[in-house]
């Protein structure tokens, strides 16, 4: 053999043990061994914003490192969701999965699929309401009904295709001039009925807590199978005859390819968070059920059952 053709050999087998090391390298890396990029999908200040400072403020004692929370909202939660698609798989990247964006796989165009993530574990789960400012003409359920008959109402809702929007079109297919209107930053949706921008608003009670206790704006209506303690004399429309319930989560997920292993890491932080005084006070406060936390292991199967729902109620296309 002659000395070129033993050097170039030599080099092909270097390189083949480097590439090699590095990939058992990686594959020994340590996790996590730098910040965990934390992405919600809407604005500042609402429930998906709130879960996820809450538990990235609690898994970062338990992980060691980081958890910087990253706003990215449109498009009902799909374009920080496709921020997350687009990253690596390797466990440095976590989002949160509200039941708006979720709602959206009961439409067969949207172009991402429950395979392509991975859910860590569901966080939180809270009844859901139609709201009126407390100072307008609507205080009660039956006033909108009536109101409603007479001329259109706005509802301010997270996006089309959401369980807002299902709400909306469900009451719409009964009769009542319900219009949808999307606020994709939880701020606007909220000072929306207060401002005049919309009659309506669709939320989580939790959510517009503070809006409650200031006397800004009272629920009408819940969504939910029996009354909240809170609200006694809300009716919820199950005892009206109005069988949807769709009630709010929020997911923490991964993309799927991930390590299992880090997969595991990320789920067993968020069960320990979840376990601890602090977020079991949290949940208290934002009237969340009080066993909301679904570990991975059982999180893909209520994401699957919710997504069966959803698909009772979502407003059917039409045929061209």
């Amino acid at each position: 053999m002659s000395h070129v053709l033993r050097s170039r050999t030599m080099l092909g087998a270097l390189a083949v043990l480097a590439v090699s090391a590095a990939g058992f390298a990686t594959a020994q890396e340590k996790y996590p061994s730098r910040p965990i990029e934390f992405i919600v999908p809407w604005g500042p200040g609402g429930g998906a914003d709130q879960v996820a400072r809450k538990a990235s403020q609690l898994m970062e004692k338990e992980l060691k490192v980081s958890l910087p929370v990253i706003n990215v909202a449109g498009a009902t939660g799909q374009t920080g969701l496709t921020k997350m698609l687009t990253s690596a798989a390797d466990g440095y990247t976590i989002s949160i999965m509200t039941g708006d964006t979720f709602g959206l796989l009961t439409d067969a165009g949207t172009k991402w699929k429950l395979e392509d993530v991975v859910p860590a574990a569901i966080m939180i789960r809270q009844p859901s309401a139609f709201f009126t400012a407390e100072n307008g003409a609507l205080k009660s359920w039956a006033d909108v009904e009536r109101e409603a008959k007479k001329r259109p109402l706005k509802v301010a809702i997270t996006g089309f295709g959401s369980p807002d929007d299902m709400h909306v079109q469900y009451f719409a297919a009964k009769g009542l001039k319900l219009l949808a209107v999307p606020f994709p930053k939880p701020a606007e949706r909220y000072t929306a009925i207060l401002g005049g921008h919309a009659d309506i608003l669709y939320e989580q009670l939790g959510d517009v807590k503070s809006f409650l206790d200031g006397k800004q704006m009272r629920p009408v209506l819940l969504f939910a199978e029996k009354r909240f303690p809170v609200y006694k004399h809300i009716p919820t429309g199950k005892e009206l005859k109005h069988d949807i319930i769709i009630n709010q989560f929020r997911a923490v997920i991964l993309k799927a390819g991930t390590d299992p292993a880090r997969v595991k890491m990320i789920s067993d932080a968020l069960a320990k968070t979840a376990a601890t005084a602090d977020y079991k006070a949290y949940l208290k406060d934002q009237y969340a059920d009080d066993a909301s936390f679904i570990p991975a292991a059982g999180a893909l199967a209520f994401m699957k059952s919710e997504l069966e729902t959803m698909r009772r109620f979502a407003p059917k296309k039409k045929k061209k």
